[in-house]
């Protein structure tokens, strides 16, 4: 039931717990000259890459000042394949957050064709170890290490994973040279994640950065959506030249497919939550001869979800998609903190510069319309 309250000066409409306020001044004002502010429970990001090092200290109060929790990506050099790794990760993680950030990071392990059994029980009895992370071996940043026999050597811990309520997040991509690579999700997702299901059917997956209309048919498993996913489609690539800094893995798709996640993700349903697959890279890394896949979208992910889901008339529906149905999935307890988005124009910066560089936003120089706040 959405209530509306009517006060002379402002109106105050409820969606569930959110509150969507059109403040408006008692004053006489220009035509469209209206405030609006939806304030929402924080939202978690499902899948981050806060890389390391100097890019580390550099983005991780991007993500620590919109998102109570994040799911760190474990795709390191070298990568975070056992418990103990992670933990020490995560230290250095929270070595590099402001001071009084309650950010936390849940942890991930890499799985590879040697990962044993016994560490999928180490990571579930340590508390900070959330997931399993499955990169095809040569289909991403860092992923020379990953699975290149998913259905032989990994099966016991897959087994075991099940026994421990350990979700597995996927790459859906296959590596085969000879496909396409715009149908690479296609062919994954019929030859490898639906025999899968079928094999593990108890096995808790999350198939990240969807970017098919295949994907969005795919139900069995929940799935996480990317800023860029829902915004961008692969003319984004080419359009007034070469830009690299729109490249990301998965590549973007059509046009089609743009559409038929931002329909799936605004409809309301309880399977899509939010995960940015924000990427960082330096900008030399970016334009060069080989440049890296990757899109850094943590300064204005939220700017960007409010964005699709006004322009969809679903704002009423964002709340669940950023706050309630990642938490619900993980079985976790939703954040009780809040975070207001208000609706009012601002301009992302050209560059973000560091002394060890410079970093792309994504939407770099444009402006934007939504602007988050704490209240």
């Amino acid at each position: 039931m959405i209530k509306t309250l009517v006060s002379p000066c402002s109106v105050v409409v409820g969606f569930g717990s959110q509150k969507l306020k059109l403040d408006r001044s008692c004053k006489k004002v220009k035509p469209g000259a209206v405030r609006m502010e939806l304030t929402i429970s924080q939202p978690d990001d499902w899948h981050l890459h806060l890389r390391d090092g100097d890019l580390l200290q550099a983005v991780v109060p991007h993500s620590a000042s919109h998102f109570r929790r994040a799911i760190v990506m474990p795709n390191l050099k070298p990568p975070v394949t056992s418990t103990a790794a992670a933990i020490t990760y995560r230290e250095s993680i929270m070595k590099a957050l402001p001071i009084e950030s309650s950010f936390d990071p849940l942890m991930t392990l890499y799985l590879t064709d040697k990962t044993h059994t016994d560490e999928i029980k180490l990571a579930r009895e340590s508390g900070v170890v959330y997931a399993v992370k499955l990169y095809p071996a040569g289909a991403t940043t860092n992923s020379q290490d990953g699975v290149t026999d998913l259905f032989g050597k990994c099966l016991p811990v897959l087994e075991e994973m099940v026994k421990q309520n350990m979700p597995l997040l996927v790459h859906g991509e296959v590596t085969d040279p000879s496909i396409d690579v715009f149908d690479r999700e296609k062919i994954f997702i019929e030859t490898v994640l639906q025999p899968l299901i079928q094999r593990l059917p108890q096995l808790k997956v999350v198939m990240e950065h969807i970017t098919t209309m295949d994907a969005v048919n795919f139900v069995e498993s929940c799935k996480e959506v990317t800023p860029q996913h829902l915004l961008l489609n692969r003319n984004a690539l080419f359009q007034g030249g070469l830009q690299p800094h729109n490249y990301c893995l998965p590549v973007l798709k059509r046009e089609i497919h743009r559409e038929a996640i931002v329909k799936a993700v605004t409809s309301g349903s309880k399977k899509f939550f939010l995960g940015t697959d924000s990427a960082p890279h330096e900008r030399r890394r970016k334009e060069s001869s080989c440049g890296c896949a990757g899109i850094y979208s943590a300064p204005v992910a939220l700017s960007l979800y409010a964005k699709v889901f006004d322009e969809a008339g679903a704002l009423d529906k964002l709340e669940a998609f950023t706050s309630f149905n990642g938490p619900d999935f993980y079985g976790l307890p939703r954040n009780s903190s809040k975070i207001t988005l208000k609706k009012a124009p601002w301009k992302v910066p050209e560059v973000l510069s560091f002394s060890f560089g410079e970093i792309i936003p994504m939407f770099a120089g444009e402006t934007l319309q939504w602007q988050p706040s704490f209240e």
